[in-house]
């Protein structure tokens, strides 16, 4: 069964407050999402997921090719083990809801979201 799925561009950024602007202009929105994780301030406007930070706290994420939202972690689970992807990490609990990294046969890598409430279960 395929799912449901919204894509974002991933793009890194030195300085949160300081990119913002320029995609509040290019989008004509304000950011949807604002919030901290593992190092990393991220937002989301538009189309895109921006993800701020050193060098040293983007690197682990760099090779990520997209974020995707789906209405089902589990599916995807499901789809990558059938498809002998490999879970690179996760499925998490963030502030989002939980997310989950995978790198599919082929070589892309992509990071799973799915909306939720945070901290409930896995």
């Amino acid at each position: 069964m395929p799912v449901a799925c919204t894509t974002l561009a991933r793009v890194y950024v030195d300085d949160l407050d300081t990119a913002l602007p320029t995609f509040v202009d290019l989008t004509g929105e304000q950011p949807r999402q604002r919030f901290s994780y593992r190092g990393l301030e991220l937002a989301t406007i538009g189309g895109f997921l921006l993800l701020a930070g050193t060098e040293e706290a983007l690197a682990p994420y760099r090779g990520t090719h997209a974020t995707v939202l789906v209405d089902s972690l589990d599916e995807v689970l499901r789809l990558t083990e059938q498809h002998t992807g490999e879970i690179l990490d996760g499925p998490n609990q963030v502030p989002t809801g939980r997310n989950l990294t995978v790198r599919h046969r082929g070589g892309s890598t992509i990071e799973y979201v799915e909306f939720g409430t945070p901290g409930a279960g896995t």
